[in-house]
């Protein structure tokens, strides 16, 4: 059987040993000397100099190697059956694209002459710690009268930039809280802002993702295999990092379960402390993503541990 060092070799060509590592040449940045550094038996590989790296050598073979050396690797590995890995998607029917529209009394925050209206909902988003820079980025607005009056309004846009849902939020006293639209949430909410190249962190709700950056909120749902959301992970090869509510573990549990079923690299985000990311200060945010757990399929106690639930 073809060894992981002959598959990793095939893929990304001459190297040269380095103490226990090998060196060769990036193929994300495709910096012209031998600068990214893959250790085999560890499990890990990192560029010296666009800093890409990973804790799982099959984000590698899966993006960069071809279908018989993703099925290699998987034999090696125990992975999931790689034909399955392919064909869920293939029983799943295409929906229609949704697109939506904004409240029609929707204003922008985003502009510069605001109205008088607008000082509640930007002392709102003060207090949450939201500024400027992520108003303009998330092109967040606010009604002042219709039925979304009294409520931010926080747009989510496809990759074609159309609006396929927003978030209502009451910024007062309203109740309920939310009053978002009656629509499908099996979308991926701001996909339009999502670099699939880089890091996602999958959060509870849209002021989570704020804080978190390069973020995807589940907007109150858990994450399935039919779901559009799963099938761009898988299918974009992302690392994920969970950042859910600390009381959420059963159904974090769940999402570990599945993404670890296929083969994505994962880590955890301590939240403990807060009710939310949301919360959280943008600087202790990105110190525990700095220090997330990285969660091993071949953790025998953790998998134990989430079978038994």
């Amino acid at each position: 059987m073809t060894s992981k060092n002959k598959i990793i070799s095939d893929i990304l060509g001459d190297s040269y040993h380095s103490g226990g590592e090998m060196l060769f040449h990036c193929p994300y940045c495709k910096h012209h000397k031998r600068k990214m550094s893959v250790n085999i038996e560890k499990n890990v590989f990192k560029c010296w100099v666009c800093d890409t790296t990973g804790r799982n050598l099959r984000r590698i073979v899966r993006r960069f190697g071809s279908y018989k050396q993703l099925q290699e690797w998987d034999k090696l590995t125990q992975r999931v059956n790689i034909n399955d890995f392919y064909n869920i998607f293939e029983e799943i029917p295409k929906e229609p694209e949704q697109i939506l529209e904004l409240p029609k009394d929707f204003i922008s925050l985003a502009n510069k002459n605001l109205p008088r209206s607008a000082k509640s909902p930007l002392k709102y988003l003060k207090e949450r710690g939201v500024t400027e820079k992520d108003i303009l980025k998330w092109k967040i607005g606010y009604c002042d009268a219709g039925p979304c009056s009294g409520r931010i309004i926080i747009p989510s846009f496809n990759n074609q930039g159309y609006v396929n849902y927003y978030i209502a939020r009451a910024y007062d006293s309203g109740w309920p809280r939310y009053k978002n639209p009656s629509a499908s949430r099996d979308i991926v909410f701001n996909e339009l802002y999502v670099d699939w190249d880089s890091d996602i962190t999958l959060v509870e709700g849209a002021f989570d993702a704020i804080v978190a950056g390069n973020a995807i909120p589940l907007l109150g749902s858990t994450l399935r295999d039919r779901s559009t959301l799963f099938q761009k992970i898988v299918q974009k090869d992302a690392a994920v990092f969970l950042a859910l509510d600390a009381d959420a573990v059963k159904k974090e549990n769940k999402i570990i379960r599945l993404l670890l079923k296929y083969g994505v690299e994962l880590y955890k985000i301590d939240t403990e402390g807060y009710d939310d990311v949301g919360t959280m200060p943008k600087s202790v945010f990105l110190e525990r993503k700095e220090n997330a757990t990285f969660i091993c399929q071949d953790d025998y106690l953790l998998a134990a541990a989430l079978s038994s639930i």
